[in-house]
């Protein structure tokens, strides 16, 4: 058998979590199919060396343009392979010569990012992708919530959606951190507080502003019982230049002094932000699925979340769940997570057993199944017309 896969998307945020984890699982599991990576060069070599059944085919064209759709289905031709795994969604159709499994993480650009395009575009991008969904041999959705908002947005009928569940980085399971990486965020960060933390990208729907809002009333409550006077509120995610709304509320919440932003951290940092922090708190509007919640249960560190979308699905029983959209019960919520020594102790139990539920050795040999059962199915039709 032989795969091409579309890592083109490999440094953007949760993709390519999901792409290199998928191809390490890969490199372990199978020596026996041959595996094209179609990437630039310098991408393919963050990997490190892979087995000799991986194959790497420079294409430096981004793959949300015609040109690049062109050039990956002329070495798609080129190489003879049986199946194309595109690990996220696409609306540029690209004409294949052979059948396609397709990765669905979200329908966020549906949900969210078309609400400025006008409304021929929005059709347009709605009818194209719908073109690509209905055109895959199988769709794999990460979560029954995506596969669902596939279903109903698009048409999609269930029987044709998979679900695979993504799972945590394996650098995330290395246990709690030393007092050697404890001290690391000391000297770098000047971290010598109790904090509360938020890692992820920071767009409107991850409802960072809400964040702020909520943990500027729980100062105000904990200052009334003059406890955790100095709890600080630690928020890593893109560059806040890129987000002045936020610095104005920070401002107007009056925690200008209790509120910091870190930017983006190597993930061998985050997860001593993680191990370190008192409360990880994610209130997001809309997730596919939601890996960070599970990255900071492996660490035995308490969670509030949002009890809508993919995020009940992931957590579980394991966290203290809240509607996103109201301030006081989040903050309700992290004054809990914070304070009732028996509720924390029952998060970091459950929360430990939760993350253990996923597993990328698990997923990925669900999604070797599907690239043989496709390439399987696509032979037999070959076999069918011939004769």
């Amino acid at each position: 058998m032989r795969v091409a896969i579309d890592i083109r998307r490999l440094r953007e945020f949760g993709i390519g979590t999901y792409i290199r984890n998928v191809v390490r699982t890969l490199a372990r599991l199978d020596r026996e199919t041959k595996y094209f990576l179609v990437c630039s060069p310098a991408k393919i070599a963050e990997y490190g060396p892979l087995p000799g059944n991986f194959h790497s085919v420079p294409l430096n064209t981004p793959d949300n343009t015609v040109k690049g759709s062109i050039q990956f289905r002329t070495i798609v031709q080129r190489l003879g392979c049986d199946l194309v795994h595109v690990p996220h969604i696409y609306w540029l159709p690209r004409v294949l010569p052979c059948p396609y499994v397709l990765t669905v993480h979200d329908l966020l650009e549906h949900m969210y990012g078309a609400r400025g395009a006008s409304s021929f575009r929005r059709r347009l991008h709605y009818h194209l992708t719908r073109r690509v969904l209905a055109g895959a041999a199988r769709v794999i959705a990460v979560s029954q919530f995506t596969k669902s908002e596939i279903q109903k947005l698009f048409g999609i009928p269930g029987g044709r959606i998979e679900v695979v569940y993504n799972a945590i980085d394996e650098r995330f399971l290395q246990g709690h951190t030393t007092d050697t990486d404890r001290q690391l965020i000391v000297q770098r960060y000047q971290v010598t507080y109790p904090f509360i933390l938020y890692a992820g990208a920071i767009r409107p729907h991850k409802n960072v502003v809400r964040i702020i809002e909520a943990f500027s009333t729980l100062k105000s409550e904990l200052a009334k019982e003059q406890r955790l006077e100095n709890l600080k509120l630690i928020i890593i995610g893109d560059d806040l230049s890129s987000h002045p709304r936020l610095r104005r509320t920070v401002i107007s919440s009056g925690v200008q002094h209790d509120v910091r932003f870190l930017g983006f951290v190597p993930i061998e940092v985050l997860r001593i932000f993680y191990d370190v922090a008192k409360v990880f708190v994610f209130p997001s509007l809309y997730e596919g699925f939601g890996l960070p919640p599970l990255e900071a249960m492996a660490h035995g560190t308490p969670v509030v979340t949002s009890n809508t979308s993919s995020l009940p699905e992931v957590v579980g029983n394991a966290a203290l769940m809240v509607n996103p959209e109201n301030v006081f019960e989040i903050r309700r919520a992290l004054q809990q997570a914070l304070l009732d020594v028996e509720v924390r102790a029952q998060m970091k139990q459950r929360g430990c057993e939760q993350a253990q539920h996923f597993s990328w050795t698990t997923s990925v040999s669900r999604i070797l199944e599907i690239y043989r059962e496709v390439a399987g199915q696509s032979t037999l039709t070959r076999h069918a017309a011939a004769d």
